[in-house]
């Protein structure tokens, strides 16, 4: 049975039947033309939108629809816990082939509700509409938090030192298993999942924002490179990272070394690893580890630091040169 089997009222009924009791402040959910919540006091808004479009941030032969459904919410999750962010409210909008599985449906669906529930955050609308192509699913995820407290790219000092959580490069290391039909080992299944399903830092972000342990922060999704890049842009600092310490995924670094590869490669330009890049002062490090610690969801390592000097660097091998890479749509 396809979504045209059935309608769009009833496609919006099956959804809104999965869905968990709202919470008070919302006070008007899916089912109008608009979702109205209560403002959280003391707090500012923090509002962030990701698209993702079939064949160019996932395939329907390598996803299923409920990690597809995952991965849409997870990108706007690691945009909040960038921002040190406590989610608060989520749109929902899918473009859909006439043809769509209604089971695909019920399991995309599935997949965003079970993450939305982790993060505590309710569906308050959306929409839906027919695509005579792609398979299209846009997330509006919002957020709070004191404004003192908002984690931005441009807060980063010269002195400052990086630290980059959990390990780099397994999703890129991931779609090129894929890409290439060679996916065997345990250490591949981390690197696919990493690509399929992220888990985006949240919890991690809302507490060192929190402690304000951070000056800075930006999640990799375009990659470590292009992640260090900015901060530094936005900051008006230069950045040089050092290679032998940017911690690699075990998956992603035999990957790599099966290509000839440095293994740096996948961490600093593949992207979608959807870790939390910091600056850091170094008075505040102690606090910032304790918070790290606290939150309990990855390891950090300390891979750089900002400069009065301008210009981006990595140092590898002794040997000095520009810090290139990150993804690009265009």
């Amino acid at each position: 049975m396809t979504i045209a089997t059935i309608g769009e009222r009833a496609l919006i009924a099956r959804l809104h039947s999965r869905l968990p009791v709202l919470p008070p402040w919302v006070l008007t959910g899916i089912g109008d033309d608009a979702a109205v919540l209560k403002p959280a006091r003391g707090t500012v808004d923090i509002v962030t939108t990701d698209a993702l479009v079939e064949d160019v941030h996932f395939r329907r032969t390598w996803s299923t629809p409920r990690d597809i459904g995952h991965k849409a919410l997870a990108v706007n999750l690691s945009d909040l816990a960038s921002m040190g962010a406590t989610p608060r409210a989520l749109l929902l909008s899918l473009a859909l082939p006439a043809a769509f599985p209604l089971d695909d449906f019920d399991g995309l669906v599935d997949g965003f509700i079970f993450l939305a529930g982790g993060a505590q955050a309710p569906l308050v609308g959306g929409n839906l509409t027919r695509s005579p192509g792609p398979l299209m699913v846009n997330v509006t995820a919002v957020g709070s938090a004191q404004p003192r407290r908002v984690l931005r790219r441009s807060g980063a000092r010269p002195g400052d030192r990086l630290f980059v959580t959990g390990a780099l490069g397994a999703a890129a290391a991931g779609l090129a298993m894929f890409e290439a039909g060679d996916h065997a080992s345990e250490g591949d299944l981390e690197c696919l999942t990493a690509y399929r399903a992220p888990l985006p830092r949240l919890r991690t972000g809302i507490i060192v924002a929190r402690n304000r342990a951070a000056s800075a922060c930006m999640d990799l999704s375009d990659g470590l490179a292009d992640a260090a890049v900015q901060i530094g842009d936005a900051s008006g600092c230069g950045i040089e990272l050092d290679a032998a310490t940017i911690p690699v995924q075990a998956g992603a670094r035999r990957w790599a070394e099966s290509l000839a590869q440095s293994p740096a490669t996948f961490a600093l330009g593949g992207g979608e690893d959807y870790e939390l890049l910091f600056a850091v002062p170094k008075r505040r490090t102690r606090l910032f580890l304790t918070a790290v610690r606290q939150a309990g969801e990855a390891s950090i390592t300390e891979i750089g630091v900002c400069t009065k000097t301008p210009g981006h660097w990595l140092v590898e091998s002794g040997t000095r040169r520009p810090l290139e890479g990150g993804f690009r749509h265009f």
